[in-house]
């Protein structure tokens, strides 16, 4: 079907061109939402003697969501989600979960302005297109985690799995640490105690002790040796 835009539609083409669609794109969404015109004769006409009103018509709502963007330009939303261990979402968040949430912070989002390629399923930040008017589009940061906790990790410009690692990193290093304490406990266990030297009933050591006693055995047997020669 062929069709005379209204205002400029993504990827289709700006106000007044005449543009072929598939007839259910064009009877379920630009004909009922009067972004479109059956590009009829009639209808040509008609657009020519309406050109001006919906021209400024349209400018007036472009100045007007140029304005929102301003407010909106770099706002961030917070999403709670579960997820598992490799931060992949126990299902996902789609352009109605965004546009939901947008609202809450007080903005006049519609699911259909929420430009989401593919459904979010994954924890992080993620950049998110709006569509504020055809021709103004601001980008919004959806910061999808499992707690305000993570959201504030992940806002700052950190990771989940990072603080993980230094954690588990952290952990090992205590580990070690113990494990290294254990071992030294353990060898100093196992040593032998250091023996006191054995001491004569005098209280002299014994090599003195044994010393003492071979001058005495030397000096009989000089004597004994003597006194056979008499």
């Amino acid at each position: 079907m062929e069709v005379i835009l209204l205002e400029r539609i993504e990827k289709l083409g700006g106000m007044g061109d005449v543009v072929g669609v598939k007839d259910g794109y064009a009877r379920n969404f630009l004909l009922p939402r009067r972004k479109a015109l059956r590009a009829t004769p009639e209808n040509m006409e008609r657009f020519e003697r309406e050109r001006e009103a919906l021209e400024k018509l349209n400018s007036d709502r472009r100045d007007a969501a140029h304005s929102a963007a301003t407010r909106l330009e770099g706002e961030s939303i917070i999403l709670i989600r579960q997820a598992s261990d490799t931060l992949q979402l126990y299902g996902s968040v789609n352009a109605r979960d965004v546009a939901e949430a947008m609202s809450e912070r007080g903005a006049d989002i519609r699911r259909q302005q929420v430009r989401l390629d593919r459904p979010i399923k994954s924890l992080g930040m993620h950049d998110v297109r709006i569509a504020l008017h055809p021709e103004v589009t601001v980008t919004v940061k959806v910061n999808v985690a499992r707690s305000p906790e993570e959201a504030e990790i992940q806002a700052r410009g950190g990771t989940i799995l990072d603080e993980r690692e230094d954690a588990d990193e952290t952990d090992e290093a205590a580990e070690g640490a113990e494990a290294e304490k254990a071992a030294a406990d353990a060898a100093s266990a196992a040593a032998p105690w250091p023996q006191p030297e054995i001491a004569d009933e005098a209280g002299g050591d014994a090599p003195a002790a044994a010393e003492e006693a071979e001058d005495e055995g030397a000096a009989g047997a000089d004597a004994d040796e003597g006194a056979a020669r008499d």
